[in-house]
């Protein structure tokens, strides 16, 4: 379509379209959204969401509805919403959606407490932030049976509140389940986080030295995809079993205030705050462009950048200019928020098909044996990441071999050797 023919559409429809054209490219959400609507496996049962909202989590939101449930949802970062879906999920679908793109942090946090006014069974999140609510200035809510957390930030939080002996309800790991991490995380923020730099700069890749802070799945999946658009790429990391897997992928390994002299992008994939700091900055290459792709806008000193910057300036939609005190220039996209939803379109629907049947379907197992679970952080269980893997495989039109009796039986012996 035309620029001109786009600009016809009013925003409810542009968002409608949006979520078309997701709904369209998630097959396996089509199979599990066949079982729900038969099942109805949330009958009565209510679910707060905050993920970052745009046309694949509308999907998955419309997906709790068909299974039953009553549903409201908020973003889980103030610069991720895409509002054209928010306009389409209220009118043209009448969900309780509570969420704008550029939330101040009171607008933020005010959306977060109304999704959780609706007193949930059930609370899938994104970062931590509805569960920590619940743990802190809302515990006055006692109806909460469990819940799933999607990213490695959350799992940390997560996890951390379990030592501490102050988890309330049990909580999925969905970050971690295979179909999840291996995927979204390498493939899904990989493109994605490639997909906003090159948006946000209208910049040149290859050539460029690239810094990608962490070695994760998502720093693999960035560390990749910039290498396959021609970047001579420098990993940074403190795990030394990861620090050598990047050597042995053929990465340079250095520290940050090393490879900030001579990077001219640096992304974070770390979830840990102060990774690039600001006195760092003054030895760093004049020019250096700055994103990250973690979940919260911390990776990345940005307190202390705009407090001892000498000049701020937007030079473009999503990136501003800072002089710093010793004259040099940097530039910081999406204000250091999560480059790839901020600057970008966010994960490919293909790849949030894969993730968000994990959280669907988690999101079941939990109504049917919250019962037996305890208050502690479960991994996704490995039926579910098996039968998601099948039903991608399926949707591709795949087939795999299977282990015929004889091969089963030896499979499960021990006797018979060369």
């Amino acid at each position: 379509m035309s620029d001109g023919a786009s600009a016809g559409i009013d925003q409810r429809e542009r968002g409608f379209l949006r979520l078309e054209w997701a709904r369209e490219h998630m097959p396996v959400m089509a199979k599990v959204r066949e079982s729900f609507q038969r099942e109805r496996p949330f009958r009565g049962m209510k679910v707060a969401m905050a993920l970052h909202v745009e046309a694949k989590t509308g999907i998955l939101a419309l997906l709790f509805r068909e299974g039953g449930a009553d549903v409201r949802l908020a973003s889980c970062n103030p610069l991720s919403t895409d509002d054209s879906v928010v306009a389409s999920l209220k009118e043209d679908f009448g969900l309780s959606v509570y969420a704008r793109r550029g939330e101040t942090n009171e607008e933020y946090y005010d959306y977060l407490n109304r999704v959780l006014d609706i007193g949930p069974d059930i609370v899938v999140d994104d970062g931590g932030d509805l569960v920590r609510l619940l743990h802190t200035e809302r515990k006055d809510i006692d109806t909460v049976i469990g819940g799933n957390e999607e990213t490695t930030t959350g799992v940390v939080r997560l996890r951390a509140m379990e030592k501490n002996g102050v988890l309330r309800f049990p909580m999925f790991d969905v970050n971690d389940a295979m179909m999840k991490h291996f995927f979204d995380n390498r493939y899904g923020t990989g493109q994605s986080t490639l997909d906003g730099i090159m948006n946000a700069t209208n910049l040149v890749i290859a050539g460029k030295d690239v810094v990608v802070a962490g070695y994760g799945f998502c720093g693999k999946g960035i560390a990749m995809r910039m290498r396959g658009m021609g970047a001579s790429v420098t990993v940074t990391e403190i795990d030394p079993v990861k620090a050598v897997e990047a050597i042995m992928d053929g990465f340079r390994v250095e520290r940050m205030s090393q490879a900030l002299r001579h990077a001219d992008i640096v992304v974070t994939a770390t979830g840990m705050k102060n990774v690039v700091r600001y006195d760092d900055l003054l030895q760093a290459k004049p020019g250096l462009i700055l994103a990250n792709s973690g979940h919260f806008n911390n990776e990345i000193e940005v307190d202390v950048l705009v407090s001892r910057s000498m000049e701020r300036r937007r030079v473009r939609d999503h990136v501003d200019m800072f002089r710093l005190e010793n004259g040099n220039r940097v530039y910081l996209i999406s204000e250091g928020r999560l480059v790839n939803l901020a600057a970008g379109q966010g994960h490919p629907a293909e790849i949030m098909d894969m993730s968000f049947a994990i959280q669907a379907l988690t999101a079941r197992y939990l109504a049917e044996n919250h019962h037996r679970l305890e208050r502690r952080v479960y991994p996704v269980p490995r039926e579910i990441d098996m039968e998601v893997a099948r039903l991608k495989l399926e949707s591709m039109g795949v087939e795999i071999d299977r282990l015929d009796s004889e091969q089963e039986r030896y499979a499960e012996s021990w006797e018979e050797g060369t």
